[in-house]
């Protein structure tokens, strides 16, 4: 189901990236190419009219015009053109691959003009072409060349002045390539890096959604325990049901502690179901935590006296914090009953309270086994035990550092333990 999720993450991720990155080279091809062809028909119009000046035009030098009359002369020495009259005209920036054809109504050249020596072949063939575009304008390819034209009527025909845009050309086709390939890298380096995140995304709530399976299955199995046994009373009781109650009073004093001890733990339940909807509405107020810890060590102490365990505190006078003065009290009894239930006879059991910078810090030692450190992240999960026996026969379910978790996280504070194997377990709480 995640696989499955992760991967309507990814396309829907890849999906709009692309349209994003297309959109943008698109319009990054479309800009650059209207520059490209503004470019083009400002030079195809300057080129034009250089053509169309006559010699003996004041913005020419002599030697230009001198030089134009000699390249006439040339004209009119070559080919099957020798009897045709040639355009005068003055020369088009050098910088220019440009030339002039002049052509009657019908078509056929009849006069040519270019700063370059070309075959009247080619000439020929770039009329032919520019003849079948059948427009005004246009390019065409031509023995590996790009060329655009343009054409003018004249009096006695047309006029063609053709341009090499090659390099033009090969610039859209060089940002075509570059887009497709900067693309793919792109789309291959957004492809991990979205699976990446994706799997970060998802293993947070993967994660929740297997406690909550583990949580329904332990909540089942806890429930399912003491539901076996209150029936399996009941038919005791059943199947003697001529005999007085106090006979069979055994059966029914065990059907009331597993009735109490579900009890105890649907209300632990509820409890945190509350905690986590944020639906307990508890007034917080400043109170004196020293006087409140002090008060839960007075209620414990017949506990930790049947134990046969000894207490050492040392509490630091008149620490306040602000919270709820009833829900921090269920913190520190949760904390004191579980450190005197995992201490062995004769053990001891530390508690100090101590004002540590900016906060209150409450630790909780105990002597004992301790806890093995792959156990220690996973403690304060719901129904998790360390020793499932052990915690079973002093009645636990496992709930009691998951609530108090949820208290202190409600109280922006902060807890969380630390053990040495064979030795000791430490709780710390920090409040502000």
């Amino acid at each position: 189901m995640f696989t499955k999720l992760r991967n309507r993450f990814l396309i829907v991720n890849l999906i709009i990236i692309s349209i994003v990155m297309l959109v943008a080279f698109a319009s990054i091809y479309v800009i650059t190419y209207r520059n490209v062809r503004s470019d083009i028909n400002m030079e195809l119009f300057r080129i034009s009219e250089s053509y169309q000046k006559p010699p003996g035009n004041s913005d020419h030098s002599p030697s230009r015009s001198e030089g134009a009359s000699s390249s006439t002369a040339m004209d009119n020495d070559k080919g099957p053109m020798d009897k045709e009259e040639r355009y005068n005209r003055n020369s088009p920036p050098e910088r220019s691959v440009s030339f002039m054809l002049q052509t009657d109504e019908a078509h056929t050249l009849t006069a040519t003009a270019s700063q370059f020596v070309m075959d009247t072949e080619f000439y020929e063939e770039a009329l032919e072409e520019a003849v079948a575009v059948n427009k005004d304008t246009g390019q065409f390819k031509l023995d590996g060349s790009h060329w655009t034209f343009n054409m003018k009527p004249t009096n006695d025909g047309y006029m063609l002045v053709f341009l090499d845009i090659t390099a033009q050309q090969e610039i859209l086709t060089n940002l075509i390539y570059t887009f497709s390939v900067v693309g793919l890298v792109m789309l291959l380096i957004l492809f991990f890096t979205s699976r990446f995140f994706a799997n970060q995304s998802i293993r947070p709530v993967k994660e929740a959604f297997d406690k909550q399976k583990q949580f329904i299955a332990d909540a089942s199995h806890e429930m399912k325990t003491p539901l076996t046994i209150i029936n399996t009373n009941a038919d005791v009781l059943l199947s003697n049901s001529e005999d007085t109650i106090h006979n069979q009073s055994k059966w029914l004093h065990y059907i009331k502690s597993e009735t109490e001890r579900m009890t105890r733990l649907t209300n632990d339940l509820l409890y945190l179901t509350e905690m986590d909807d944020s639906r307990a509405s508890m007034v917080y107020s400043k109170f004196n935590l020293s006087e409140a810890v002090e008060t839960i060590i007075l209620t414990m102490e017949a506990v930790i006296f049947e134990k046969n365990v000894a207490l050492d505190y040392e509490i630091e006078p008149n620490l306040t914090v602000h919270g709820s003065n009833e829900q921090i009290k269920q913190v520190v009894m949760i904390l004191l009953d579980n450190a005197v239930k995992y201490t062995n006879s004769k053990g001891t059991v530390t508690l100090a309270l101590k004002k540590q910078q900016n906060d209150v810090v409450l630790s909780v030692s105990n002597t004992g086994e301790g806890i093995a450190a792959e156990h220690l992240t996973r403690i304060f999960d719901r129904f998790y035990r360390t020793d499932t026996s052990r915690a079973r026969k002093q009645g636990g379910y496992g709930l009691g550092l998951a609530i108090a978790k949820s208290i202190i996280e409600q109280h922006k504070g902060k807890i969380y333990a630390t053990s040495t194997v064979g030795q000791s377990t430490t709780f710390f709480v920090y409040l502000s």
